[in-house]
């Protein structure tokens, strides 16, 4: 399929860690297709990216704004329905990876450079310092336990890194953090954070952190009211919805107070 100019169709650059190694992750925009991808088409590339479902979320289809020229849905209502209809493969496909050394990160003090460009990262450390500094408790998500937590083992592992852990007595949260002005979709952010939770050794992640053998462990979209992925979720993205159910991934909403974040359910 040749590339177009239509700006409604845009993609990230898909990063494929098998083929291209030690090559940092870009945010560049591709416009793919003058007259948009068909419904099938949409679904011939999920076909193919399933053949490795522990990097789909990587795939650059998830990323995909606009409709299908045929059928006018969503690509990525297409695409979470395609995972609803293939959901015991999805989540008995991700392969954990049990880490060598701690999930803890000792030297995580909740320093960071402002000048640094990873907005991402800073807003993750300002948040752990509410809670762990001042002692916030977030609503519905409790204290911020830690930051940037790792899920190699071996530098050869396929796998990226959990943006904030959250604790409130009784639920561990993986949350997959989007800063302010994110264009990832919020099929991306479900499928990331939820990639991470089963990669986790679920036994050495509560003994590293000390926390009760039977906590509940679950992934949650972690967005900031008015982004991108909030918008979606207010228009009707039913397939979107019906995935989240099925993967047990709640989103949490943050709104930025003057610098002292809070967190929504809605």
């Amino acid at each position: 399929m040749s590339l177009g100019i239509n700006l409604e169709v845009i993609q990230y650059e898909e990063i494929i860690p098998k083929i291209i190694k030690n090559k940092p992750r870009t945010k560049s925009l591709v416009e793919v297709n003058k007259m948009g991808y068909t419904r099938q088409e949409i679904l011939s590339k999920c076909q193919e990216r399933f053949s490795d479902i522990k990097t789909f979320y990587q795939a650059g289809i998830n990323n995909y704004r606009g409709k299908t020229s045929d059928t006018k849905e969503y690509y990525t209502e297409v695409i979470a329905e395609f995972i609803c209809d293939n959901i015991e493969l999805f989540c008995n496909s991700i392969p954990s990876i049990t880490r060598k050394s701690s999930y803890k990160t000792a030297s995580h003090y909740g320093k960071y450079s402002p000048t640094s460009n990873r907005a991402e990262e800073i807003v993750a450390i300002k948040m752990f310092n509410q809670s762990n500094k001042d002692g916030y408790i977030f609503d519905f998500i409790g204290k911020i336990i830690d930051y940037q937590i790792p899920l190699k083992s071996e530098r050869k592992d396929i796998a990226g890194k959990v943006d904030l852990l959250s604790y409130d007595g009784d639920i561990l949260r993986i949350l997959e953090l989007k800063k302010p002005d994110s264009m990832e979709t919020m099929l991306r952010c479900v499928l990331e954070g939820y990639t991470y939770k089963k990669t986790f050794d679920h036994s050495k992640l509560l003994l590293d952190f000390n926390l009760p053998k039977d906590t509940r462990i679950k992934s949650s979209p972690f967005v900031f009211k008015d982004g991108l992925q909030y918008k979606e979720m207010q228009e009707n993205r039913k397939w979107l919805k019906q995935l989240m159910v099925l993967l047990d991934s709640v989103p949490f909403f943050i709104i930025d107070n003057n610098g002292r974040y809070i967190v929504k359910e809605d």
